[in-house]
């Protein structure tokens, strides 16, 4: 039976996800993970997989998600399908194996299996799996799951195994590699003490690492340190990739914290209703409410308390709570991530916590019914058709670009990111004037948003609009003198102009600042050559061309 179910769990995921080989890339991310990346295009080579360990991509330390990447265009090239294809099977493995975990836990096959299908085809799964920048969502998502099996075989033997204990650990470490989120793995570990192993209640404690007999806790805490300090080895990788990576805005830790309650209720709220899902949701103009972040974090308190109370009758409850509210701490508010507030991939895996919950709180909510087998059938397939359904339809608003940010401006307020990007997409398409009148929409919002005032820049020098051009790049220079592109589009303002002496000094100093900019050595090459200076032009143009040999 259990096979069964697994090869069903493997047909309702590509039901749900399967149309997303017919997709392209989208200009969000996936140009710096996968299409515009040297690195990543040339493929799987030693070379690329040092520096796949030595370098931060897009504010993050993800090395295996990287490694999968240049695995992607060893075998795909840059054709779509086969990326998307790799997250489709990533999610189905990483499915699959949350149902035989958690039936190893539990010893609940049926209950596992529901768990896992809510997990494979909600609608907020959409997002990591559709999008090939996901990627370390899926990865990620199958190392946890490959850590909480080996966790399962562990903690469950009558004796310690080393050899047992290393694989959790190993497992663990892998995941990091491939999205620091993982970082409360550790956490979830001491919730899977409590319930369902029951290992907290459980006396004397066989694992006494030769210390006698131990308290049990003090002895489940003891076997989690080096998990914990894996946790803050990762932790201090993202930061150190936070600082060094621009962002569009800086949202102060007071604003982040005070929204951290809303945000955790919108979640809760998508996870039982999935409407106007939006591949990124921004901070709430102004700052948050103050009343209705009170009534947020009351509503969180309450839930909590109640759980608290109920947890020696109702274990699974406060595992599955704890579960999703300590897995989303990374993605709540902490560290910043970019300028957005809210991504629905942040719930791949602290969703999970609520599934739980939901379900073996149906088990018991029907336990005494003589019909408990046939409520639960008839309720399980009317949630899990009405999921997949929903899954379909989102899905098609990840077919390109201009559909995923027409969509998201329809759905999101005060989306200046949005905006942004929809004007990228339609500037790509040579529809400036379009493209000039989003970039406009998104200063309106975000008028310190250096990306966008240089991205109106571009777009005014491509429609001729040269002096109006120059007064935004002028902008963006004073809000982040260090933002290469910035330059790049000066230098392109002033080849406009006619002043292709002056554009080499700006070029100079787009390639300065990014060394692997070939569009701007590219641009470099062409200002010395109208310069006169053919030597130069030629060497920019051969730098162009090692950096991107299909420029």
């Amino acid at each position: 039976m259990a096979t069964a179910l697994c090869i069903l769990l493997a047909g309702i995921v590509w039901i749900a996800f399967g149309e997303t080989v017919h997709h392209e890339f989208v200009n969000y991310d996936d140009g710096s993970y996968v299409y515009a990346n040297p690195r990543i295009i040339s493929g799987l080579t030693l070379d690329n997989v040092r520096w796949a360990f030595t370098h931060f991509r897009a504010g993050n330390w993800q090395p295996l998600t990287a490694i999968s990447h240049m695995l992607d265009c060893r075998l795909y090239g840059l054709q779509p399908w086969g990326h998307h294809l790799s997250n489709i099977l990533l999610h189905a493995a990483t499915v699959i194996l949350l149902l035989l975990a958690l039936w190893r836990l539990t010893d609940n096959l049926w209950a596992s299996a529901f768990v896992a299908a809510l997990f494979a085809i909600h609608p907020l799964r959409v997002e990591p799996v559709a999008w090939v920048s996901g990627r370390g969502d899926v990865l990620s998502g199958l190392f946890f799951m490959l850590t909480f099996l080996a966790y399962a075989r562990y903690a469950r033997s009558d004796r310690f195994f080393a050899g047992r204990y290393a694989t959790v650990l190993i497992l663990f470490a892998l995941g990091l590699m491939c999205k620091p989120t993982l970082v409360t793995v550790p956490f979830v570990l001491l919730l899977l003490d409590y319930w369902p192993l029951g290992r907290v209640s459980a006396r004397p404690a066989h694992r006494t690492f030769g210390a006698g007999e131990w308290p049990v806790v003090r002895v489940l805490l003891l076997e989690k340190i080096p998990f914990f300090a894996l946790s803050v080895a990762s932790c201090v990788a993202a930061i150190l990739a936070r600082e060094v990576t621009p962002r569009e805005v800086d949202h102060a830790f007071a604003e982040r914290a005070g929204n951290a309650a809303l945000f955790y209720v919108a979640y809760l709220g998508q996870i039982i209703y999935p409407a106007h899902l939006a591949v990124l949701y921004p901070y709430p103009k102004g700052g948050p409410n103050v009343a209705v972040a009170a009534i947020a974090l009351l509503l969180l308190l309450i839930i909590s308390v109640v759980l608290f109370r109920w947890r020696r009758t109702y274990p699974f409850a406060l595992t599955g709570w704890l579960w999703f509210l300590g897995m989303l701490v990374p993605m709540i508010g902490p560290v910043q991530i970019g300028s957005i507030a809210r991504a629905d991939r942040y719930t791949y895996l602290p969703g999970i916590g609520l599934y739980i919950l939901g379900t073996w709180g149906a088990m018991e909510l029907f336990k005494s019914s003589d019909y408990k087998r046939e409520i639960l059938l008839v309720v399980a397939l009317l949630i899990t058709g009405a999921f997949i359904t929903r899954s379909y339809f989102q899905i098609a608003y990840w077919q390109d670009s201009e559909t995923l940010w027409r969509h998201t401006v329809d759905v999101t307020h005060d989306n200046f990111i949005a905006q942004n990007n929809l004007g990228g997409t339609l500037l790509e398409k040579e529809d400036i004037n379009e493209a000039i009148t989003h970039y406009k929409q998104a200063l309106e919002i975000q008028p310190d948003a250096v990306q966008v005032q240089s991205n109106l820049g571009n777009a005014l020098v491509r429609a001729g609009e040269v002096d109006e051009a120059i007064l935004h790049l002028q902008k963006a220079l004073q809000i982040d003198p260090a933002y290469a592109e910035t330059y790049n589009f000066f230098g392109n303002a002033l080849m406009k102009k006619g002043q292709a002496a002056e554009a080499v000094r700006y070029y100079q100093k787009a390639v300065e600042l990014d060394t692997s900019y070939a569009d701007a050595r590219n641009n470099l090459a062409v200002a010395f050559l109208r310069s006169g200076d053919f030597k130069q032009a030629i060497a920019h143009y051969k730098q162009a061309v090692a950096i991107n040999p299909g420029s």
